[in-house]
């Protein structure tokens, strides 16, 4: 399922216009990054959790020319799947 999917799911249960259920599909997506881009965590309860790791710096290396490269320090998202999602899938 893609993002078209979940606004036709959204339309389905609001029975609202498609472009009523694409601002709320929006507005949604966009709270939780620019929670994540604060720093801040986002918790739903039985889906998981997104979180804001620090990836260390590193040496790792071109595999074209072998020469290593230095990769800086960066910060990047992370999803924990609550149990009961875990469950679910099972």
């Amino acid at each position: 399922m893609n993002k078209a999917g979940i606004v036709e799911a959204v339309n389905a249960v609001l029975g609202s216009t498609k472009v009523q259920a694409e601002e709320v599909v929006d507005c949604v997506f966009g709270t939780i990054i620019k929670t994540l881009a604060k720093g801040d965590e986002v918790a739903i309860a039985g889906l998981g959790k997104f979180t804001v790791k620090m990836r260390k710096a590193r040496e790792a290396r071109n595999p074209k020319t072998g020469e290593s490269v230095h990769v800086h320090a960066t910060k990047v998202p992370k999803f924990s799947a609550a149990k009961a999602l875990k469950e679910a899938v099972k």
